[in-house]
């Protein structure tokens, strides 16, 4: 036997079956040591400005 298809496949198919491996994963997320907050890996934190420990952003209290 060869590996040759029985029929030809469609331009559809071929691509949604290519599409399948591209996949947006939600960004990961852990906990501000500071302010307790979850905020997104290697940023600033949103809530208290602070970044690896020292101040980044000036953020005013509300």
């Amino acid at each position: 036997m060869s590996a040759v298809p029985k029929t030809k496949v469609s331009r559809a198919r071929r691509d949604s079956r290519r599409a399948n491996s591209f996949k947006l994963k939600l960004p990961g997320l852990g906990e501000c040591p500071r302010c307790h907050v979850m905020k997104r890996s290697h940023s600033v934190c949103p809530s208290c400005g602070y970044y690896k420990g020292r101040e980044v952003i000036n953020v005013d209290d509300k």
